[in-house]
């Protein structure tokens, strides 16, 4: 018999193979993701490297909640954690807290992820190299691929590597994409569109990071700021302030979709969550758990640039309104065929929010009639829970990372002086065609930190 399943239950990478038909059942769809399953190997570059660490804590972190059948880690050392992504003493409990299970040798039938340098692929299953190098990251074939030069540069080059491993693995295994595992996949986040494996000498060595942020909405994309602004080599975090505003409470479902979200937190309010990882890291963060709109007003003392990450257009609509200096938004898309799309928009812009937003409609996509809606029917869901299921959207970890990439990657670009970006809109599916749209904008005037001074423990690796 069919299990009831309530949409704040619902798993929602599962919902995919709901939506497509390719699951019977929502059990169906739940044991078509447990056949997923990822190998990761990691070079001795892991032990002395943060970006390194970066993009294998990222990948754990993605990887666990899409990939049902397991995630194993090889050969990671008992090594000082070098950022503050897990509260561990050691980089092999940090991998183990976030859901993988560190081995000695491989175990798993499974396609690898490898990180740093590792041994020669076999090619009984796709190997991807997760790649990094100055403003850049992405994933390649491990065999033959062109790898970058993956030393000291911008942080979020290693966690975009992991989320485009990610979603290149997930591709192969749904098998909705015929290049996936024979491709690269990633993107420069310094000009964003542009030749992601060349090498570009416009970009700056990182040396500003903001101080002040007001994050609007704490799910799928606003957990992702969170996670890569702990990325980021601040010299003191307790220097910088964080404004978290959200009304939701956490829900089993944010589980599969949100990368500080498990189960332990259901029913927990999302903005006392998230500060309270974001004050274990070090941040100083401030709480707002009222709706935002156009009711919402900033006050003089409050951070004047805002990160947004929610799925209502009512509330888009109104970022104009409170008097933000600058806001960055990322919008993810929505439906089987539009999951893997996402969107990034700033403001003050030659068109206002309220001019794209008002009258938009929030987005549904009419899946009732498939087999696994018709067998819950069946079971007993009444019509309210149907098309409250239906009408929540397929959802990905990776997909949200990575446009929370591009959104906290805009702060740093203004930092060092690039032209900003009105508009940047794509698909995992093809990173290699993202469209940017670029607008002089004002110095970034919000608040800003110098990054760490010291010398990163990666500069001292000897050339290869």
């Amino acid at each position: 018999m069919t299990e009831l399943i309530g949409h704040e239950q619902l798993h929602r990478t599962a919902k995919y193979f709901m939506d497509n038909g390719r699951a019977a059942t929502h059990e169906d769809a739940i044991g078509i993701l447990r056949g997923f399953g990822l190998s990761i190997h990691v070079g001795p570059e892991v032990a002395v490297s943060a970006q390194h660490q970066i993009a294998l804590l990222t990948l754990v972190n993605l990887a666990r909640r899409t990939f049902l059948g397991g995630i194993e880690a090889v050969s990671v050392p008992d090594a000082p954690l070098l950022v503050p992504l897990a509260t561990a003493s050691s980089l092999s409990e940090a991998v183990r807290m976030l859901g993988a299970t560190a081995v000695p040798r491989r175990c798993g039938a499974w396609p690898v992820a490898q990180i740093g340098t590792c041994d020669e692929p076999d090619d009984k299953l796709p190997e991807w190299r997760l790649t990094f190098g100055g403003w850049r990251g992405g994933v390649v074939p491990a065999r033959g691929g062109q790898r970058l030069a993956e030393k000291a540069g911008n942080p979020l080059g290693a966690a975009l590597a992991a989320a485009a491993c990610a979603a290149e693995l997930f591709s192969w295994y749904a098998k909705d994409h015929p290049m996936a595992g024979k491709r690269a996949a990633g993107m420069s986040l310094w000009k964003p569109g542009t030749d992601w494996k060349a090498e570009d000498p416009t970009e700056p060595r990182l040396a500003y990071l903001p101080s002040r942020l007001w994050l609007i909405g704490l799910g799928n994309l606003g957990q992702a700021f969170a996670w890569l602004l702990a990325c980021l080599p601040y010299a003191d975090r307790g220097k910088v302030e964080l404004l978290l505003q959200d009304f939701d409470r956490m829900a089993a479902s944010n589980d599969s979709t949100s990368v500080l979200s498990s189960l332990d937190l259901v029913g927990q309010k999302k903005t006392r969550a998230v500060a309270a990882w974001l004050e274990r890291v070090g941040f100083t963060t401030e709480l707002e758990e009222r709706r935002f709109g156009a009711w919402t007003v900033r006050s003089p003392d409050e951070p004047g640039a805002a990160l947004c990450g929610v799925d209502n257009p009512m509330a888009r609509a109104a970022l104009d309104k409170p008097g933000f200096d600058l806001v960055v938004e990322a919008g993810l898309g929505a439906g089987p065929d539009g999951f893997r799309n996402f969107s990034m928009h700033t403001f003050p812009a030659s068109r206002r929010a309220d001019q794209i937003w008002s009258g938009q409609k929030s987005r549904t996509i009419d899946v009732s009639a498939m087999p696994a809606y018709a067998a819950l029917r069946k079971s007993g869901l009444d019509d309210c829970g149907l098309a409250q299921l239906a009408s929540r959207t397929v959802g990905v970890p990776f997909v949200g990372l990575i446009a929370g990439v591009l959104t906290v990657a805009e702060l740093l670009r203004r930092l060092h002086g690039a032209d900003g970006l009105e508009l940047v809109a794509g698909s995992v599916a093809s990173l290699g065609d993202i469209e940017a749209c670029y607008a002089p904008s004002q110095p970034y005037a919000s608040g800003f930190v110098p990054v760490a001074s010291e010398k990163l423990p990666e500069e001292s690796l000897v050339e290869r």
